[in-house]
């Protein structure tokens, strides 16, 4: 049991990097100007309105 053990830590670990070295926000690419917009309201937990 812990061969499996060790075999699934270390197999969450290499996949934590797997699709290369992280990049800060500001140097990935731009997304393309859609002309979608998203706005709206959210409310979490008990609300009352007066």
């Amino acid at each position: 049991m812990k061969p499996l053990a060790l075999l699934l830590a270390l197999v969450t670990l290499v996949a934590c990097g797997a699709d290369g070295e992280p990049q800060r926000p500001g140097t990935a690419e731009t997304a393309p100007d859609t002309g979608v917009t998203i706005s709206g309201e959210a409310r979490f937990g008990v609300t009352r309105a007066y």
